[in-house]
């Protein structure tokens, strides 16, 4: 069978991912996966319709599709992202209809299931017949046990398309309305209180119902508010994956265009931060991801602790509930705060207020300092970096290291002595019939309620 390989890291063949299929080229020798350089190839395939054409022929020649990617910011990388633009631009959606398809990806398992459930639906998007992902560790390959579930998965995928076996589909079709949202005027315009406002957009149209509602959210401010299009920021291209900042920062593409520059000055600078975006299939436009992607010169360190974050979307966002949860995981693990997600889903009456109110409620909670307890999203994501930097990512992420030691981020249980010691002798004494009795049946419930019950007391 020939199996075409949709390559989706910016390193190309030198690829942690491509390294897994490279293994199983070799265990299933009489397999043809042809491997194509998507993301480190972008700019040709934009520019090139024939070189874009040419790798449309290899999709209708193929018998399956692997769509195999490193993770990038919760996703795939901008690269890979606007490749799948061009698809439906271009209008070869068709090209992939009825094939086989899987999903491959390498990461340190930080949200690969919002990247999985990306690619899942633009596989049921395409009418593709989706035999299930693969998520890999970096290393998984490595082990016995990684292997062994690697060839497993490789097996089964190319059983399934021989076999022609039946799929289901896990998303249902996103559906568009036709919506023209009318602003009214401003009921009364607030403040700013001195807080540095900063909406950013990828706004290419002034006609749309994203540029009223920014400009809505604009009018509820007495002060001027600033605005800056991604278009017009320069930015050569998306992420490359050298992790070169993980020594200092520094990213590889220095002062080959001023991403950095301006993400130092206006987007770190900001009190309130409004990203303002256009549904673009199942997530933004491939110009925010590749904002996200290049914000990345922080590597696994928080660069907006402490602002307070608001999105205008423009389209169906609550069909697309995976894009949503990719929104608040970036406001928590960032330690800011998520003020509101606007979307015009509403009628333009209410949408008014809506866009009213986050405007007064950003200004109120940046005068309070305030930011929300961070849910699994925030904690769970976080502790993976801390666990991962820590271990096997100390060496090439060494100012996150730095910054980790230095900002408390260590915070593993295995110090807490105090706690450690008050375990180990309760479990003692629960080795003891009636002393494990008198614990768990009579003592346990006050005991967990007691030293909030002493805060209680104390209120005055």
């Amino acid at each position: 069978m020939k199996i075409t390989v949709l390559n989706g890291s910016p390193k190309g063949h030198l690829s942690v991912t491509m390294q897994y299929v490279n293994f199983i080229q070799k265990k299933f020798p009489h397999h043809e996966l042809k491997i194509l350089n998507i993301a480190s190839q972008i700019k040709k395939i934009e520019k090139d319709e024939k070189a874009f054409g040419e790798i449309m022929d290899d999709v209708r020649s193929s018998d399956g599709v692997l769509w195999a990617f490193p993770l990038y910011y919760l996703l795939v990388s901008s690269q890979y992202k606007r490749f799948i633009e061009l698809i439906w631009e271009r209008g070869t959606a068709d090209f992939f209809k009825n094939k086989y398809t899987a999903v491959l990806s390498t990461s340190i398992h930080f949200f690969d299931h919002t990247a999985h459930n990306y690619m899942n639906a633009i596989c049921d998007d395409l009418e593709m017949k989706y035999l299930g992902s693969f998520s890999a560790a970096m290393y998984d390959l490595l082990s016995r046990k990684g292997r062994e579930k690697w060839t497993l998965f490789a097996s089964e995928f190319f059983d399934g398309i021989q076999n022609h076996v039946p799929t289901s589909k896990r998303f249902s079709p996103v559906h568009y309305r036709t919506f023209n949202y009318v602003p009214g005027p401003a009921g009364h315009k607030i403040s700013a209180e001195g807080k540095k406002v900063l909406i950013l957009s990828d706004l290419t149209n002034p006609q749309t119902n994203l540029a009223k509602m920014i400009e809505r959210f604009k009018n509820s401010f007495i002060d001027e508010v600033k605005v800056i299009n991604l278009h017009q920021v320069d930015i050569k291209g998306g992420c490359l994956g050298c992790i070169q900042c993980g020594y200092d920062y520094q990213c590889s593409y220095g002062d080959q265009d001023g991403y950095v520059q301006f993400y130092k000055d206006q987007v770190k600078n900001a009190d309130i931060l409004v990203f303002a975006g256009t549904i673009q299939d199942r997530y933004l436009s491939s110009r925010w991801k590749m904002f996200f992607d290049r914000s990345f010169f922080h590597t696994h360190t928080p660069s907006l602790i402490g602002k307070q974050v608001g999105f205008i979307i423009s389209g169906p966002l609550r069909q697309i509930p995976n894009l949503r949860q990719i929104l608040e995981a970036y406001t928590e693990w960032q330690q800011a705060n998520l003020v509101d997600i606007i979307t015009d889903e509403e009628d333009s009456q209410l949408l008014d207020a809506q866009l009213q109110h986050l405007a007064e409620r950003a200004i109120h909670l940046a005068e309070k300092n305030y930011i929300k307890p961070e849910t699994f999203l925030g904690v769970g994501g976080m502790k993976i970096f801390r666990d991962d930097v820590w271990g096997k990512l100390r060496f090439p992420f060494q100012a996150d290291h730095q910054f980790y030691k230095n900002h408390g981020f260590y915070d593993f249980p295995q110090g807490d002595y105090k706690n450690r010691m008050i375990a180990k002798i309760l479990i003692l004494l629960t080795k003891i019939p009636y002393m494990r009795k008198e614990i768990y049946r009579k003592r346990m419930r006050e005991e967990m309620v007691r030293p909030l019950q002493k805060v209680v007391q104390r209120v005055e």
